[in-house]
């Protein structure tokens, strides 16, 4: 059962720093280089999750993803079942909850680009979108991989979010995190050690390779 928790946790970070990656790459370079209305909103409104409670966030998304919220009614009306207390759901709420942690890497990798590069793409006729794929992602492998880093390790220890929207189905959703609580509630206090010390080398290597990365 705790593998099988590891496992789910695994497979949540997994699947919500792919789609995370590919949508907060095109909207920092969007923030990053060029003015339009809305902006500053559209920006405080990507790193609300950084200011608010994951219980909060959570809370929201219930509602949000629920039968009557705008996302889980489009989503019944598109393949017939709910969100809440699935898989799917759970990677839904994780994508709102660590959008920000993808978001100000790749934005910060983006900005640290000699704008001349840009310029000289510009004059040579690349378009905006080719400039972003054939200029802009190649020179900031760096600062994408050190997101998807750290996005794929705050999905990991999500918990609020996750237990508000998903709660604690067995094989569904019940990830490491909502494990070690409930072990410890149940007073089975070897099994959340054995889960919590998992978590200890994986976060460890993992940020020693962000390190490395954000250094070049």
């Amino acid at each position: 059962m705790e593998l099988l928790a590891l496992y789910l946790s695994a497979k949540l970070a997994t699947v919500a720093t792919l789609i995370l990656i590919g949508i907060a790459a095109p909207l920092a370079y969007l923030l990053t280089n060029f003015t339009w209305p809305g902006k500053s909103f559209v920006e405080a409104l990507v790193n609300l999750p950084i200011a608010l409670p994951p219980t909060v966030i959570g809370f929201y998304l219930l509602f949000l993803l629920g039968p009557k919220g705008f996302v889980g009614t489009a989503w019944e009306n598109l393949f017939g079942g709910t969100l809440l207390f699935t898989f799917t759901g759970i990677v839904v709420a994780s994508i709102f909850y660590s959008l920000p942690f993808a978001i100000q890497p790749i934005k910060a990798s983006f900005e640290k680009i000699d704008p001349r590069l840009k310029e000289s793409a510009y004059v040579l006729g690349l378009s905006p979108v080719a400039t972003f794929f054939r200029v802009i992602i190649p020179n900031s492998v760096n600062g994408i991989a050190a997101a998807a880093i750290l996005v794929f390790l705050h999905t990991m220890g999500a918990f609020g979010v996750v237990l508000m929207v998903g709660g604690s189905i067995a094989g569904e959703t019940r990830v490491a995190s909502i494990a070690i609580y409930e072990a410890v509630e149940s007073m089975q206090y070897e099994k959340a050690w054995a889960l919590s010390l998992a978590f200890i080398p994986i976060g460890y290597g993992f940020l020693l390779l962000v390190n490395r990365l954000t250094r070049k």
